[in-house]
């Protein structure tokens, strides 16, 4: 398949000729630089080198080429460090790289490489080089930084690029790719074949709402369906966002892309299962027929929903696919989307929430997350606050009276078009770095799709 940004560019294939990046803690350091020669231990000292985490050093050559590069671990090997080694592949110079010395993880470091080396160059007229690093896991650090990339791209892309059009576009794209099925509903047909929310949300946009809807795999094997929200642009609909508020909301459409992502992943590791990917494709927009703050809405499940804010738009397109995706029986159902601040003020935006009422897939996938680095943090999906999605005059709010539990309660409301999964988990990512890592730049992020990957392995290779 054809990614834009490509992670076999930051992949050597000549190791005869790499240079050699020694990975060494202070206290290796400080024992005569752990086999470092004379030379390579005086350059690294008089450059002030001394095995702090993150830290490098080039040392040169007689011919005036690059000896070899030292990496500093700090005081220890442990798996948070091990993906320090992401820096590198923006510091160091055009060239091929192997690791040596001790890493606890050798994956995770070259998989930190090459998403630290990422760019996205669409738009620049002189290209990123990067460095390449020889991987000894090259199949599957490909694997996972194809699926990253593939959300990084999307959700970097502005609105003006990825409107619903160009988002089917992509899942079409994708679908290709993998020999999958596609089907779109699409603009008034929401409303006859049962997407009521779907089209009250993206009806104001020039570009018609959809439905989009992927199958692969065979039909014995478990049932895994992926909900993504694709909203491309969110201007808060007729409750405007002020315009610091909607400066990044380009990445509303996040969680579908994380979704892409994952079903590729998926889908390329031929995992044994029959997967369904569902996404909501729509443009929160302002014009005369846009959806308005008190109306209420009919939904799939046959809900009446009032509405609280037309800028909590997300939750109702996701809660018609869910109902759709559900109406299947799934073994596994998945929704990923960017949708409240609250989880970002809860827990910030590197540590996003997930909310399930299967406790053995909850402490598997939170162990998984913070041994590879793609962390998640479940939060409760505490009954008691559904009284506060009361409404007088329909079943339910979409939101509530209050500012408390904004990310609980989002949750809980999607929770009532889910009766028949037999797992499902609710992801409220942000989608998005905003201060650099060294195996992340600013940018679109993927969140939560490394580790779910994991889990689908241990749970459906068996």
């Amino acid at each position: 398949m054809h990614i834009e940004t490509n992670p076999t560019d930051h992949f050597a294939s000549n190791t005869k000729k790499a240079v050699p990046i020694y990975c060494l803690t202070k206290e290796q350091f400080s024992k005569k630089g752990h086999g470092l020669s004379t030379r390579e231990l005086s350059w690294a000292k008089i450059n002030g080198f001394t095995g702090a985490s993150g830290q490098h050093c080039i040392v040169p050559n007689d011919k005036g080429g690059i000896e070899c590069v030292l990496f500093g671990l700090g005081g220890g090997v442990g798996t948070g460090k091990s993906m320090a080694h992401g820096k590198l592949a923006r510091l160091l110079p055009k060239g091929s790289y192997k690791l040596e010395g001790n890493q606890t993880s050798p994956e995770l470091a070259e998989l930190a490489w090459a998403l630290g080396g990422y760019s996205f160059d669409r738009y620049r007229n002189r290209k990123h080089e990067t460095p390449k690093l020889v991987i000894s896991n090259r199949s599957k650090t490909k694997l996972l930084t194809e699926g990253s990339f593939i959300a990084r791209d999307l959700v970097n892309t502005p609105a003006n690029d990825m409107g619903p059009d160009t988002l089917e576009k992509a899942f079409r794209k994708i679908a290709k790719a993998h020999s999958a099925k596609v089907s779109v509903i699409k603009g008034e047909a929401l409303l006859a074949k049962g997407f009521p929310m779907v089209h009250a949300v993206g009806r104001a946009s020039a570009e018609a709402p959809r439905v989009l809807d992927m199958r692969w795999g065979k039909t014995s094997h478990p049932k895994v369906t992926l909900v993504g929200k694709g909203v491309t642009f969110d201007t808060g609909g007729l409750n405007i966002k002020p315009g610091g508020s909607m400066a990044l909301m380009k990445k509303d459409m996040g969680g579908a892309a994380n979704v892409l992502g994952l079903a590729h992943m998926i889908m390329e590791a031929k995992l044994p299962v029959r997967l369904r990917i569902i996404i909501g494709a729509v443009e929160n927009s302002i014009s005369s027929n846009a959806f308005r703050p008190g109306d209420i809405l009919e939904s799939r499940k046959g809900i009446s929903v009032e509405i609280g804010n037309t800028d909590a738009e997300g939750r109702l397109v996701l809660g018609d696919c869910l109902t759709w995706g559900d109406e299947e029986k799934p073994d596994m159902m998945i929704d990923m989307a960017t949708l409240t601040g609250a989880a970002r003020v809860a827990l910030g935006p590197d540590l996003p929430p997930f909310y399930t009422d299967d406790d053995a897939f909850a402490q598997t996938l939170g162990v998984t997350s913070m041994e590879i680095n793609d962390p998640l943090w479940r939060l409760p999906l505490w009954d008691p606050y559904q009284s506060m999605l009361g409404s007088k005059i329909a079943d339910v709010n979409h939101i509530t009276a209050g500012g408390f539990a904004g990310s609980i309660t989002a949750a809980l409301f999607l929770s009532r078009f889910v009766d028949n999964a037999k797992t499902w988990a609710h992801f409220d990512i942000f989608g998005w770095t905003p201060t650099e890592k060294p195996w992340a730049p600013v940018g679109g992020e993927a969140q939560g799709i490394r580790s779910l990957f994991e889990v689908f392995q241990q749970r459906y290779r068996k």
